[in-house]
């Protein structure tokens, strides 16, 4: 094949409705088949890039291997492809502007006067095409953030008509996903909110080739053929999207729906094979036929919020699925914590998992739940900050230093055991300057964390501006702190545990990143499976 095809994913209705998912579930299909398929995404918002959003406006921040901090769909593109995405998977309107603005500084525009049309929009054809110009891949799918009719979404939905203009008959195609609402009164499906989604898409000269309809009720015949009249699709582009149990069933149910072969079909590209989904379906099997009940504590401050930890839910499921093991996850905010309820906060956990974050803000609360874990044997997984309280836990408790602290959390403290990376000292700018993106980790012959891994060298990524601090590396371990992880080029201490304890481990990185269905994260698998026989004991 000559030239890479485009699928553009736009939404409509309303937001939330599962485009990361539907252009996921699309790109298994087609991977499935043979394909070489990639995904990227274009958020409307001004931030150049997720990493400086609070959980709560936005969910997690996803880390790719290249550093690239992104919107947390590129974590639903890897789990289900299995393949790490990076910088060129996702932009956004800021960074978009910041690149037009720079160059317009550099006399780049030979004094031309810079508009949204072309010179934004010529930026954003460019960005859309970079992974397609690369020649490894036969088709990219790219997901449009926001909803139609957005002000903020106008340049981008612009660059698709262009696009789809310039690249030809056959070659892009627009998917547009819409909300097929259930009026309970009437006790109907009603299609008027989709008809007027198409209609604005349309008004920016964009025609939609497929429509994914999102619903809670199976779609009539009849009720298809009007879609497909009134949005002016072929009949077997209306596509149903039905709520699913879990987002890894989707891929199926849009297998039964044929949209990878209507897809197919409007690129003029041949279906090849029938998609191979026997692996997948072994997972969802497990998934869904679990031998076991588990249920770990998740405590963190940003709780509320399930696309915080979006990346370690979904860890814990592909996991619960390796162990045939049911997760259930309990949250826990780690501010109503304290030493006096700690014991009836965390009753009935089988594991506890103290989650990373940033700020002081519920600080003593993970501190004495990690302390908790420690001293009754329950198994223990901390990330990130999680890993930084089990060293100040460790440090007060056992090592005697009574007021060791996080030079985050407490400047003056008499034992900063975590402190600041030298380099992130004279650093002023927030975005984009931590410890980013994979880095190496060599592990300790015959520690936990080696056979785990079953390996001594590693990579993971990381997303961290304090680490452990090396000064109190031999005091900590001389009260039984091993330090088993340990970069090789900067000597930071990656992992620690404690050998005396049925599992406690704490990772500086972020090992959930690169969970995916295929290959399940062996730190989350093996932390489930002590779960399952410390609760059998």
């Amino acid at each position: 094949m000559n030239q890479t095809k485009y699928v553009f994913v736009t939404g409509g209705v309303s937001s939330s409705l599962g485009k990361g998912i539907i252009a996921a579930s699309l790109a298994k299909l087609l991977q499935a088949r043979g394909y070489r398929t990639t995904i990227q995404k274009f958020d409307p918002y001004i931030n150049v890039d997720p990493g400086t959003l609070n959980p709560y406006e936005h969910g997690e921040c996803f880390v790719t291997d290249d550093g690239a901090e992104t919107d947390l769909d590129l974590g639903h593109y890897e789990r289900f492809l299995n393949v790490p995405t990076s910088q060129a998977n996702n932009v956004t309107t800021g960074r978009v502007y910041l690149s037009v603005i720079e160059k317009e500084r550099r006399g780049e525009f030979l004094g031309k006067t810079v508009q949204v049309v072309p010179h934004i929009t010529n930026e954003i054809k460019e960005r859309m095409q970079l992974l397609g110009n690369t020649g490894n891949f036969d088709i990219v799918i790219t997901e449009i953030g926001g909803t139609v009719g957005d002000i903020e979404s106008l340049p981008y939905i612009e660059s698709v008509r262009q696009l789809v203009w310039e690249l030809g008959e056959s070659n892009a195609i627009v998917i547009h996903l819409t909300l097929i609402p259930y009026l309970a009164a009437a006790g109907e499906l009603k299609t008027k909110p989709t008809q007027h989604s198409v209609k604005t898409l349309m008004e920016s000269g964009i025609k939609a080739d497929i429509l994914v309809c999102r619903t809670e009720h199976e779609l009539s015949d009849e009720l298809r053929s009007k879609l497909a009249l009134f949005c002016n699709v072929k009949r077997e582009a209306v596509i149903q999207s039905i709520d699913a149990s879990t987002i890894y069933e989707v891929p199926n149910l849009m297998l039964e729906e044929g949209l990878d072969v209507v897809a197919l079909r409007e690129l003029n590209l041949p279906p090849k094979s029938i998609p191979d989904l026997k692996n997948w379906n072994v997972f969802l099997h497990r998934l869904k036929n679990p031998k076991h009940v588990v249920n770990i504590g998740l405590v963190g401050k940003y709780v509320e919020l399930q696309d915080s930890y979006k990346s370690i839910l979904e860890a814990f499921i592909h996991a619960g699925a390796a162990n045939e093991t049911k997760v259930n996850i309990v949250s826990v905010h780690s501010e109503h914590v304290d030493s006096h309820n700690v014991a009836t906060k965390l009753a009935g956990l089988d594991g506890i998992l103290v989650a990373p974050g940033f700020g002081e803000r519920g600080i003593e609360g993970k501190i004495e739940t990690v302390r908790y874990a420690r001293e009754k044997k329950i198994p223990f997984l901390g990330i990130c900050l999680g890993m930084q309280m089990a060293v100040i836990e460790f440090a007060r408790n056992v090592a005697g230093l009574k007021d060791a602290n996080s030079t985050e959390m407490n400047r003056g403290t008499a034992f900063p055991v975590i402190d600041l990376m030298e380099e992130q000292k004279t650093i002023t700018e927030k975005g984009g300057t931590m410890r980013l993106g994979a880095w190496k980790c060599e592990l300790k012959e015959n520690s936990l964390a080696a056979k785990i891994y079953k390996t001594t060298a590693t990579s993971e990524r990381h997303r961290h501006r304090y680490e452990f601090n090396g000064d109190y590396q031999e005091v900590l371990q001389q009260h039984g702190l091993v330090t088993s992880g340990v970069n090789p080029d900067t000597n930071l201490v990656e992992i620690i545990e404690l050998p005396e304890h049925p599992f406690f481990i704490g990772v500086q990185y972020h090992p959930e990143y690169k969970s995916t269905v295929s290959n399940p994260h062996p730190l989350f698998v093996a932390f489930v499976e002590a779960t399952v026989k410390a609760k059998q004991k």
